[in-house]
């Protein structure tokens, strides 16, 4: 039997409501967060989240559900995450 898993593609969804709450789905990972950046990666690339204040509220990789609060000043888009980044692509970033 084949144990192995395969990646699932989520829906991805931006919900930005009065640039103080922002709700994303199809989130994969959380690469780092303060309260200035967020960059996270989804199946359409590397999403990094820019304001003042910004707060993770919920999250669930699981689902790739992600909840934000603060005063937000950008979402920018980067070319799509490799699949599998070794020791050096990220120390080298």
């Amino acid at each position: 039997m084949n144990d192995e898993k395969k990646p699932i593609k989520l829906s991805h969804n931006l919900i930005l409501k009065d640039r103080k709450a922002l709700v994303i789905s199809g989130v994969i990972d959380v690469d780092s967060f303060d309260e200035h950046k967020i960059i996270v990666y989804t199946d359409l690339g590397e999403l990094t989240i820019c304001g003042e204040d910004i707060h993770i509220e919920k999250i669930n990789l699981e689902t790739g559900d992600l909840n934000l609060d603060g005063n937000i000043a950008s979402m920018v888009y980067t070319e799509n995450r490799p699949s599998n980044q070794g020791l050096f692509s990220k120390l080298f970033r």
